[in-house]
């Protein structure tokens, strides 16, 4: 049977097109093989079950390797001590066994014995008993016990599984006297040296998480570039469209950061969504840079569990809901700081990463999905300038190509009847967002954008559009006089090289009272600009 790409839960890689990992596991074992006890927590669908799966059997020739899932311990597990031990220890076993081919006869037998005692102790079988009882099998094992326990975090807001960090910490630190895990990975999305997420209120005297002998887990978890690409060469391979490989996967990394459900849902909406559309049709009509662009608009706005995900953490955090509208929309560069509740909380769910010390969106995919939420909230859906462009959509679009001079005509035509009034401040901070929601209906459908983050500032932002194969590269910049603006058009036209365009567009928020509204024809060398002054 032909592999797929895959995006629904744990990828197997006898049956799904996957990056080569086996870098990251050598980098893991060597924690493992340390000693370590550490957490792998990162952003919902980021890789973590598959990387625990593939580090099971990646360590098996030399640990015996017990994989649970908290997931699958209900409510009544977590009630009190005795529910827990018994379920945990029950479940424990059953992993355990399954590497029975490899057992000596006496771990089988304290590993038997140990079962049997839960249950003749039924209700009395506490969390001590359960792990002496552990102690017991690591002490008799001729190999070193390694545990891991995905999605650890449905689990964190109990006293019974503080409790159970505290033993696995006593545990280490007495490790030199008391046989116990040569490694234990707890993975989730929430940090359990850091529980205050996901307490309530009125349980802030647990924030002191007793995990803090966790090693620091800093390894990179997105997929590389290079992996990307292998993993295409193997499709390609078995199906032989023709694709330009390292291309395709410098397009799928650069507005994915390697975001490992990005990568794979938009190789799946290629192979699965694109391939089959009327004016592709075939495979090797999808692997392109037109193919491309259609899966991206596919996944903007598409529901799925990711993006569901994200949205829920921003309605339920609106610290966090905050501090993203405002990196994107002011332009006003954040200091990346650790020490920061909503950063750290931000950058625990995914949305945002160090780049060079200030704070930027994960990927352009998040930055763009996040724009289209925000612009449709209610404080931009209401707005005149939406509804301007909503009436004057039709003239924009002339066989098939985006008349971009004309959206830039009429723009600075109906910002300046609606807004002219405005101060510097509402320039500043609004101008490049009505733009946006401008902009949005009149490709909406069939194009895409992205905010070029090297050049995101106070005073300059580049919009890439892409709209039906054609590339539009339009800066949005505040007017700081002629001098200023001289140097901006330079700029402008230094950059279209790197998209190897001719022609280019600016528009300048001037809050200065005589400025001439309107657009105006500009060369710089080779290249034309087209700038609108609103």
């Amino acid at each position: 049977m032909a592999k797929k790409f895959n995006t629904a839960a744990v990828c197997i890689p006898e049956k799904h097109y996957m990056v080569n990992i086996e870098e990251r596991l050598e980098s893991i074992k060597g924690l493992v093989d340390e000693g370590k006890y550490f957490t792998i927590n990162r952003a919902r669908q980021y890789g973590k079950t598959t990387t625990l799966r593939a580090l099971s059997r990646y360590l098996r020739e030399e640990y015996f390797v017990v994989l649970m899932d908290f997931q699958k311990f209900s409510a009544v597990e977590f009630e009190n001590e005795n529910n827990f031990s018994v379920s945990f220890l029950n479940s424990f076993l059953r992993a355990f066994k399954a590497n029975a081919s490899a057992m000596t006869e006496k771990v089988r037998a304290v590993a038997d014995q140990l079962s049997e005692s839960s249950f003749k102790r039924n209700e009395r079988f506490t969390m001590k008993n359960l792990f002496e009882g552990l102690s017991d099998i690591c002490l008799e094992s001729d190999r070193p016990l390694v545990l891991l326990i995905d999605e650890v975090d449905s689990a964190s807001n109990n006293q019974v599984f503080l409790d159970f960090l505290s033993q696995l910490r006593a545990y280490y630190i007495d490790r030199d006297e008391q046989p116990t895990f040569q490694s234990v990975i707890l993975a989730g999305v929430y940090d359990v040296k850091n529980l205050r997420y996901k307490l309530r209120p009125e349980e802030e005297h647990k924030l002191n998480s007793p995990w803090n002998i966790a090693a620091d887990f800093e390894l990179d978890m997105s997929l590389p570039r290079e992996g990307i690409e292998g993993m295409l060469r193997e499709y390609e391979a078995d199906y032989h469209t023709g694709m330009d490989v390292e291309a395709m996967a410098d397009r799928i990394y650069q507005d994915t950061s390697g975001y490992p459900f990005l990568v794979s849902r938009l190789c799946q909406l290629i192979d699965e969504k694109v391939s089959i559309q009327a004016e592709f049709g075939t495979k090797t009509a999808a692997w392109t840079k037109d193919g491309f662009l259609l899966a991206e608009n596919l996944l903007l706005t598409e529901k799925n569990t990711l993006f569901e995900s994200m949205v829920g953490k921003l309605r339920n955090y609106p610290a966090l809901n905050s501090i993203l509208k405002d990196i994107l929309f002011t332009g006003r560069p954040i200091p990346y700081n650790p020490d920061s509740a909503e950063l750290d909380m931000a950058s625990m769910f995914g949305f945002i990463r160090n780049q060079n010390g200030t704070v930027a969106i994960a990927n352009r995919i998040f930055e763009t999905r996040l724009y289209n939420l925000y612009l449709f909230e209610e404080e931009f859906r209401n707005q005149e300038i939406y509804k301007k462009s909503l009436l004057s959509k039709n003239q924009f679009v002339v066989d098939g190509h985006l008349n971009m001079k004309r959206i830039l005509e009429k723009f600075a035509g109906h910002f300046h009847e609606l807004y002219g009034d405005r101060g510097e401040t509402f320039l500043e901070e609004d101008g490049r967002a009505y733009f946006l929601l401008y902009l949005r209906p009149i490709i909406n459908g069939v194009g895409n954008y992205y905010i070029e983050a090297r050049t995101r500032s106070m005073t300059r932002t580049d919009l890439i559009v892409d709209y039906c194969g054609e590339q539009f590269v339009i800066e949005m910049k505040i007017w700081r006089g002629d001098e200023y603006n001289s140097r901006g058009e330079q700029q402008l036209a230094s950059y279209l090289d790197d998209y190897g365009q001719k022609k280019g567009y600016l528009i300048s928020f001037n809050f200065n009272k005589k400025k001439e509204i309107g657009v105006k024809e500009i060369v710089v060398g080779d290249k034309l600009l087209i700038e609108a002054v609103v």
